[in-house]
């Protein structure tokens, strides 16, 4: 059928990474990400088209920052015209994002070479902290800072939160593991099983990964048993079930319209097409959602881009789940109705070996996963695939369905304020505060230092009327019984000292 000329179109991707012994001659952030850009112009058989792109559009930066990555990348790459720079936002869920919001723009004649990818040189910079210390020349510029950010800016956890010390992912998504554990109705050693036989097959498509950071097949034996290498590091996630943030990798997307790819002489079996996207949040703060265990958000952002786009679920040949931690994967499988292969779907849950594997650039996976899912639909054509992207605890949500075949209608992009106000509408617990009295447990982690022994619970607790206790102990007996049963459903006595609870048993 006929193209539409202003269609978005994927026309190259870039997928680069480094592990050097001289950190000093490491490549900084903005260098590694120009190599990947370049990568994706050769990918599309046009190489001076990275370099050609109006619009450049960078995710936040972790492991160094910039005031305008867009601009000093169209710089690196040899471009002194003005560019549209844009950034994001922290979050996981920004890649995705970012198509959502610029394939609408090519569509509109607003753009016509679109460049968005991002980078981090996290292994090198936090080895270069270590003695001896290693000085990291890196670039710092006089631009003013980029004019556009996209995405939510708030903070991911509130005060209450804070309070009761759940302020990191290695925090809060094991509480969220605990709470799934309960709603599948699994013992302690059912879940590590079924988590760890999970998460193996996520090591397996690393393996078969040029660009993961981690090549290992590991087993669901050596996932799930804490060993000199792979320690628990909070109950119930060994460092193998966690993203891996200590790694160098870069990723570039080329998103064109399909006038501009072909006029740039790309073949058109490199093409595949950015079919529909979604995006929504969940209740922002995990204290105040009805169910630590359930998205609506990613359920009601996902039927939302199917129907735009004219498909169902049935119809997606292969996912990548955001996969920062086995909880999040989960979450999203409940919400989208996939059981995965314990329920007889065998297809992909993922495209690249997730963070843990793959590895887990801070904001910027996605953009690998987007890359690895072009590649998946350039060899098998017609297929759909779709990617979702996550920020947070499971709080910001961006999917995209992608396929070789152009959509008969253009991109169709579903518009977040009745996505979100489908969202906001659900019910919200109330949080109860400063709590002195008996609570149910709903879900638990539990932090255990390097040399094994526990030192923090924090337990989401939920009161005889509903509303939603936080709450920690430092008992070493209570912390070492919730490593080895289920304490979901059970009633326990809370008290306060009016700023943090605590469990009184």
């Amino acid at each position: 059928m006929a193209v539409d000329p202003r269609t978005p179109v994927i026309a190259g991707v870039g997928q680069r990474s480094q592990r050097v012994e001289d950190l000093a001659a490491a490549l900084e952030p903005i260098d590694l990400l120009a190599s990947a850009a370049r990568a994706a112009a050769d990918d599309a058989g046009a190489p001076g088209l990275a370099a050609a792109a109006d619009t450049v559009a960078v995710v936040d930066i972790v492991s160094w920052k910039y005031l305008d990555p867009g601009a000093l990348l169209a710089r690196r790459l040899g471009r002194e015209a003005p560019v549209q720079s844009v950034t994001t936002t922290l979050g996981g869920n920004s890649p995705q994002l970012l198509v959502n919001e610029l394939a609408p723009a090519v569509a509109r004649g607003d753009a016509d070479v679109v460049l968005l990818g991002g980078a981090e040189s996290m292994y090198t910079r936090l080895r270069a902290r270590r003695e001896p210390k290693t000085w990291l020349d890196w670039a710092q510029t006089d631009d003013a800072p980029c004019p556009r950010v996209l995405g939510d800016g708030r903070p991911g956890t509130n005060d209450y939160e804070m309070a009761h010390l759940a302020v990191a992912p290695t925090l809060i998504y094991p509480l969220l593991e605990t709470a799934v554990r309960a709603a599948a109705g699994r013992s302690v050693e059912e879940h590590q099983r079924y988590v760890s036989e999970l998460w193996s097959t996520f090591a397996a498509v690393a393996a078969g990964n040029p660009f993961a950071w981690s090549r290992d097949a590991w087993s669901p034996e050596e996932i799930r048993t804490p060993s000199t290498d792979n320690r628990m590091v909070t109950f119930p996630y060994t460092k193998r079930m966690c993203a891996n943030i200590e790694v160098d990798q870069a990723a570039a997307v080329l998103l064109c319209s399909y006038e501009a790819a072909r006029s740039a002489g790309v073949p058109d079996d490199r093409l595949v097409f950015p079919l529909a996207g979604a995006d929504a949040h969940d209740h922002f703060f995990f204290s105040e959602r009805a169910s630590l265990a359930e998205s609506p958000a990613i359920g009601i952002a996902g039927r939302a881009m199917f129907a735009a786009a004219g498909v169902d679920l049935d119809d997606v040949a292969r996912f990548d789940l955001y996969s920062c931690f086995p909880s999040a994967v989960q979450i999203a499988m409940g919400a989208l109705g996939l059981t995965g292969r314990h329920g007889g779907d065998e297809r992909p849950l993922t495209v690249t070996g997730g963070l843990a594997f793959a590895g887990g650039p801070a904001n910027d996976y996605p953009t690998h996963a987007i890359a690895a899912m072009v590649d998946a639909c350039r060899r098998d054509p017609g297929s759909v695939g779709m990617v979702s992207a996550l920020g947070w605890y499971v709080t910001k949500h961006s999917l995209g369905l992608y396929s070789t075949t152009p959509p008969s209608d253009g991109f169709a992009r579903v518009d977040p304020a009745k996505t979100q106000t489908e969202v906001d509408a659900l019910p919200r617990r109330s949080v109860a505060g400063g709590y002195d009295g008996e609570a149910t447990v709903e879900a638990m982690s539990v932090v255990i230092e390097r040399d094994g022994s526990p030192s923090l619970a924090i337990v989401s607790l939920l009161t005889p009327p509903g509303a939603r206790v936080l709450a920690n102990s430092r008992e070493p007996d209570v912390m070492q019984a919730m490593t080895g049963e289920a304490w979901e459903g059970r009633t326990v006595r809370v008290r306060t000292d009016g700023a943090a609870n605590e469990l009184a048993v």
